[in-house]
């Protein structure tokens, strides 16, 4: 099956760009950002705290039988609804370290719209250690069930 979400990562950087392409209207790819019920059902993660605003901060927290599998911080350093998120993310317990994210959400149609992430890793390093996670596979699984959450809302 074809990876819809594309990861560019050239030789030798600490930076990699990740694009999407969403069947989905701008506001709808938005909000799967946005809002914490519907980031809980294509993350597959509990959402602890969320503050969408310049210097708030989120805690993802996903659980089994009572243990925590994954959690996840970070600081939104900005927040322009269906323009723009500038945060860091921060895997707990992970060898990868504090990354920074800027996401852009455009437009394309009055149907489809485009998500683009440009993440910069601390070092070539760390970023090489996220690549080496079945890392791909995840986002792809992760935005096909994004696609589809959403476009029932739709």
């Amino acid at each position: 099956m074809e990876q819809r979400t594309k990861i560019n990562a050239e030789e030798g950087k600490q930076e990699l760009t990740i694009t999407r392409e969403f069947d989905l209207p701008l506001a709808l790819l938005f909000k799967a950002y946005e809002e914490p019920e519907f980031i809980e059902q294509w993350m597959g993660t509990k959402v602890l705290k969320l503050e969408n605003r310049k210097h708030g901060s989120y805690v993802f927290e996903t659980s089994h039988q009572g243990n925590v599998m994954f959690r996840a911080n970070g600081t939104i350093h900005e927040f322009i609804p269906e323009q723009t998120i500038i945060r860091t993310f921060e895997m707990e317990n992970a060898a990868i370290g504090v990354q920074l994210e800027f996401l852009e959400f455009e437009k394309l149609t009055e149907q489809t719209s485009r998500l683009t992430m440009q993440v910069i890793y601390r070092s070539v390093e760390h970023r090489a250690v996220q690549l080496k996670m079945p890392f791909a596979y995840g986002l792809n699984m992760a935005h096909d069930q994004l696609q589809e959450v959403m476009a029932n809302l739709n």
